[in-house]
């Protein structure tokens, strides 16, 4: 098994270089193009969040992953080397388990991250870049989480963005349910909190996206009303708290429109930025009566509430430990039995060649006892012959181990 897995998250790089190496889902099925398109390179998937990007593959030329990526998301000349990680074999497929069981992620158990990576083994299916491996893989990251979920409490206590981004809230409005909310984006994030905030009593919600059809659809759900982005400036003047989470590559607030905004009201305006690339221009943030937040700011505050969560997160790496080892043991076997048919298939290549000689000589009329001694001295002569030669050069070099192991494979005494 020859499985890689290659990438940044939250734990080694910042915002502002993770924000660079996102993949649009849009963007994958040709990214996937172009990784496999290289020789050593025969099956990936990518995922993508604003947390993490990681590419799962069959390649051991981790340098041709690297170089790939920073050509596709334009990199530059900088060392993105630094902030990556490598992982091969049993400790990738450790590794996948406990991204998909919420177990790496910023909110430790939240459950997203595991449609993200059904999603991403999805497209990567149908852009014809999941082989034999990968089709084996993710099969058994998507058991191991499901039996994380079910068995542990990974996933109780309330420690999601929508309970962070409520605690923010109450350090700055005495009643947040009372207050007027601007969600930006439509995505399944937005959808999420949206719905937190309206199970709150929030009534004054407004949700802005590019196109309102998916904006409405959500806005029936929580009792909102639907804007085009370009209708956000006329609507930070009625807003008290912006929650954006869009896949835009830039900007969609910026310094000069918070203070446009800031000259026509008194009241504090509470900006949280979900999205990577960020929604929001970090200047905004020197601005008086601003309070704004990113994605890496809301997991000081989901602090307290992670004891239960890290007790279940014990007993879930115990679990996973269990199902990694498992799942090697499987390709081992399977590897096996690879190795096994191709060896046959090798001697039967032998055998028939020898048996044609075999008959060609009993049709030409040769004793058939000799020629069935012959044949039998002819097939074992080439059968030995690579294994010969093999162990007459481990003992020249004295590779002692090897003698024992053949002598315990073929039982000899």
């Amino acid at each position: 098994m020859s499985l890689l897995v290659y990438g940044i998250n939250h734990h080694t790089a910042p915002i502002g270089i993770r924000e660079k190496l996102v993949f649009d889902e849009t963007q994958l099925p040709n990214a996937l193009q172009n990784l496999i398109a290289h020789n050593t390179v025969n099956e990936a998937v990518i995922l993508s969040t604003c947390n993490r990007t990681e590419i799962y593959t069959d390649t051991t030329q981790t340098h041709i992953i690297l170089e790939w990526l920073m050509q596709e998301k334009l990199f530059g000349s900088g060392n993105l080397s630094q902030y990556c990680y490598q992982l091969d074999d049993i400790h990738a497929v450790r590794h996948m388990m406990r991204v998909a069981s919420g177990l790496d992620s910023m909110i430790l158990g939240e459950p997203q991250i595991l449609g993200q990576m059904k999603q991403a083994y999805f497209i990567a299916q149908h852009a014809g870049a999941v082989g034999t491996l990968l089709s084996q893989v993710f099969p058994a990251i998507f058991f191991a989480s499901k039996l994380v979920r079910t068995e542990t409490d990974i996933g109780a206590h309330p420690v999601t963005l929508a309970y962070a981004i409520t605690q923010l809230s109450k350090k700055i409005y005495t009643q947040p349910e009372n207050q007027r909310i601007l969600f930006i984006g439509a995505g399944e994030t937005i959808e999420l909190i949206a719905q937190y905030f309206y199970n709150l009593g929030v009534k004054n919600i407004t949700i802005a996206n590019r196109t309102l059809e998916k904006s409405e659809r959500i806005a029936k759900t929580v009792g909102a009303k639907s804007i085009r982005i370009q209708d956000i400036p006329a609507q930070l003047k009625e807003t008290d708290i912006v929650i954006s989470a869009t896949a835009s590559q830039l900007p969609l607030i910026g310094k000069g429109l918070i203070e446009s905004t800031l000259r026509q009201r008194q009241t504090p305006l509470l900006l949280i930025d979900l999205a990577v690339p960020r929604d929001i221009e970090p200047e905004v943030a020197a601005l008086n009566h601003v309070h704004l937040y990113n994605i890496d700011d809301l997991q000081k505050i989901l602090g307290d509430n992670l004891n239960n969560r890290q007790e279940a997160a014990k007993r879930a790496e115990i679990m996973i430990e269990a199902e990694a080892n498992q799942f090697h043991r499987k390709m081992r076997v399977f590897h096996a039995r690879h190795v096994i048919t191709e060896y046959r298939d090798r001697l039967e290549k032998i055998r028939q060649i020898e048996q044609e000689k075999a008959l060609r000589q009993l049709q030409q009329g040769h004793n058939p006892s000799l020629v069935l001694e012959q044949f039998g001295h002819h097939l074992i002569n080439k059968i030995m012959h690579h294994p010969t030669i093999k162990l007459r050069e481990a003992a020249s070099e004295e590779q002692c181990d090897l003698f024992q192991n053949i002598k315990a494979f073929f039982e000899l005494e």
